[in-house]
């Protein structure tokens, strides 16, 4: 099977898109820039979603939904807001169809035209604003602390699965509250619970900063942000964290009376990940040979494969392999026991190496008689022999180290392809020869930021909260600067 994949050494934009379909993660649709997420791609992205769902309501958050539909004119009543969407917006203008007159399928009746066009949903903050004016009168009302999962639509033309569709799932949190400091905090509190994840779940590595003001959000006063850097040195945001101020609150007439008996406008946040973490998982670990999970996300962190000549073989090694796996279970592992007669267990070894199950065990005619297991491991490719008392204590003990072992490599790359640069040709050299992230001064505008976009395709990722605060000169002009932001390529 991983002969059916690019390598990424050859084609790395190949060898993922070949990754994502051989891997049985996602497949493109019949509907141009859309996705079908197959059940293995899924899977992962519901663990995903459980954690991080935990992980609000322990901030306490409470999930709730808002509609798909979006009346225009709520769009219209943020001007930055509606200038950032208005290009990848889908708009419903009819709602109803009819038989056409040569009988040859349906036409969009010309009599069922809107009075007011809807706009299918590429975030939810206008709905849920103008939802919000009628939930606040007071203080006591606040704050509120709203989260829901969704789909949203983004047109776009060039796409790429999980990293860039016309329509994706996400979470999009919205609060509201009394007072700046307040809406501050939760801001940080909730890209500190991203980077959390990231890190603890996804076994990814991130900066955590702020976005320069030609890449904050659109709507937003600011735009805190995770970057992670994927093996072939360009960057993904893989979530961000918006201080809305109350420009939405002013946009829909939200107010509230404080205690002192005054009237005031709320005060706003919102934040959002996407199944664009798939595709960061997926470039930050896997390899030539398909998958690579961290196993708190894997939808199968052990497997068990018998090997056998003959059905009497079989049924010896089942009988041995079905308490095992149950006893795995019983330590809160995600097992299964693939039995299965109709394929050789050669093929079932790379279907699994391919959707990157964490552990693999196989006991063979000899191991039933020296009472041993081989265990393989799927980040390091390392075997070895196992005796079955002990199965259960080093699969178990496999898991921490697996995860471990991820994040420890994928920091030591992000280690290795962070490099400080102070003069603008070994910044074009360095991102046209290595990529990575580039630590380099800028002095603070947007013509320089948008002219080294321009000339070298590189952005400001971030202005990273724990980076180098000495200052110097800008990489491109010269100009004092008063310190160094992360330059990359970027998903």
């Amino acid at each position: 099977m991983s002969k059916e994949i690019t390598s990424r050494e050859e084609d790395y934009t190949k060898w993922y898109q070949d990754l994502v379909i051989k891997a049985d993660l996602a497949e493109h649709s019949a509907v141009r820039g859309c996705m079908v997420i197959k059940p293995h791609g899924y899977a992962i992205w519901e663990k995903m979603q459980r954690a991080l769902d935990d992980m609000f309501k322990a901030t306490g958050h409470a999930n709730a939904y808002f509609p798909l539909f979006i009346p225009k004119s709520y769009l219209s009543k943020e001007a930055a807001h509606v200038e950032g969407f208005a290009k990848e917006c889908a708009v419903v203008t009819h709602y109803r169809l009819k038989n056409s007159e040569d009988g040859k399928g349906v036409v969009v009746d010309p009599d069922a035209k809107l009075e007011e066009e809807l706009i299918v949903r590429p975030t939810s903050e206008t709905i849920i604003w103008n939802t919000y004016r009628g939930w606040i009168q007071s203080y006591r009302d606040l704050p509120i602390l709203i989260n829901q999962w969704a789909n949203v639509v983004r047109w776009e033309m060039r796409t790429r699965l999980f990293l860039r569709t016309a329509e994706f799932l996400w979470q999009e949190g919205h609060t509201a509250h009394a007072t700046e400091k307040e809406a501050r905090e939760e801001t940080s509190r909730m890209l500190d619970v991203y980077a959390q994840f990231a890190e603890e779940w996804m076994a990814m590595p991130v900066v955590k900063g702020r976005k320069t003001e030609s890449e904050r959000f659109a709507g937003a006063e600011d735009t805190l942000c995770i970057e992670g850097l994927m093996q072939d040195g360009k960057a993904l945001q893989a979530g961000t964290s918006h201080f809305l101020g109350q420009n939405f609150a002013k946009a829909f007439d939200v107010t509230f009376v404080d205690q002192e008996g005054k009237s005031d406008y709320v005060w706003a946040t919102s934040w959002g990940v996407s199944t664009r973490l798939m595709g960061a998982l997926i470039m930050t670990h896997s390899d030539d040979k398909g998958l690579v999970l961290p196993p708190k996300l894997a939808p199968i962190q052990v497997v068990l494969v018998p090997i056998y000549r003959n059905m009497e073989q079989l049924d010896a090694i089942r009988e041995v392999m079905k308490p095992l796996a149950n006893e795995l279970r019983s330590q809160g592992l995600s097992v299964k026991l693939d039995d299965d007669d109709k394929r050789k267990p050669g093929w079932k070894f790379a279907e699994y190496e391919m959707k990157g199950v964490p552990v693999r065990i196989a006991i063979g005619p000899r191991d039933l008689e020296n009472g041993t297991a081989e265990v393989a491991r799927r980040d390091t490719g390392e075997k070895s022999l196992v005796k079955m008392d002990e199965v259960v204590k080093q699969a178990t003990q496999l898991m921490v180290e697996i995860q471990s072992n991820l994040y420890q490599r994928a920091l030591e790359f992000r280690k290795e392809n962070t490099r400080v640069v102070d003069d603008y040709d070994t910044f074009k050299n360095v991102l046209d020869q290595q990529g990575g992230f580039l630590m380099a001064h800028w002095d603070g505008t947007p013509e320089t930021e948008e002219r080294i976009k321009q000339e070298t395709k590189a952005t400001i990722r971030c202005i990273p909260f724990d980076g180098d605060e000495t200052p110097g000169n800008c990489v491109l002009t010269g100009k004092p600067s008063a310190r160094r932001v992360i330059f990359a390529k970027a998903y």
